[in-house]
């Protein structure tokens, strides 16, 4: 596949074309907002290209089979970047994908976006804005994977995970490199294919863990 990374010059995102170039099946590109980023995707083995969510990007989407979707406003923006990159941005990419019959589109969401009020008073604005833009997809008519971590780590990667619907015990965290093999495995895994799921730290290989969503 030749997949779009958007977001990867993020701490997950970076994992993503990690995994992405070290597989013989996928053609990387990595979405970045700065020409300096560039040197650091290559590296990664992935080919970069230049563009902005807040603007017209659908040029970054042309001859892509796939859309991985891992872009963040970040903790230390206000409301309006938050409302500008995880829901408008995300809205734009749906509809880029669909005008360009993107195959396949794979979402980096969050735990709690089914229930922004729930979850803590600092968070419901970027929660709410996840869970519209996940409601956005799911009804887009693509082949979309909406893949719902806990709180992030930067632990490194045990391969290993807890994946459903819904985790009753939310409490563990969840390493960014075994999220982006997740976001990555779940492109070729057809059980993840119109699937929303939860995922944290467990004991279950990745890819038993997709198989059985």
């Amino acid at each position: 596949m030749n997949v779009l990374v958007i977001g990867a010059n993020g701490h997950t995102g970076r994992h993503i074309v990690k995994e992405l170039s070290s597989s013989s099946q996928h053609f990387v590109r990595a979405m970045i907002r700065k020409n300096e980023q560039a040197k650091e995707m290559e590296d990664l083995g992935a080919r970069p290209i230049v563009a902005d969510l807040e603007q017209d990007f659908s040029y970054a989407l042309e001859n892509v089979n796939a859309v991985i979707f891992a872009a963040g406003s970040g903790g230390d923006t206000g409301d309006d970047k938050t409302q500008a990159v995880d829901l408008e941005g995300a809205k734009k990419t749906v509809d880029y994908a669909k005008k360009m019959g993107i195959e396949r589109f794979i979402m980096l969401s969050s735990m709690g976006a089914d229930q922004p009020s729930s979850g803590p008073e600092g968070l419901q604005f970027y929660l709410k804005a996840k869970g519209e833009a996940d409601a956005y997809l799911k009804e887009s008519g693509l082949n979309y994977t909406i893949v719902r971590p806990g709180a992030l780590s930067f632990d490194e990667g045990t391969g290993k995970i807890i994946a459903s619907s819904s985790i009753t015990d939310k409490s563990s965290d969840i390493p960014r490199e075994d999220v982006a093999k997740v976001l990555v495995e779940s492109l070729n895994t057809e059980e993840t294919n119109h699937k929303v799921f939860e995922i944290l730290k467990g004991n279950t290989s990745i890819s038993e863990a997709l198989k059985s969503i």
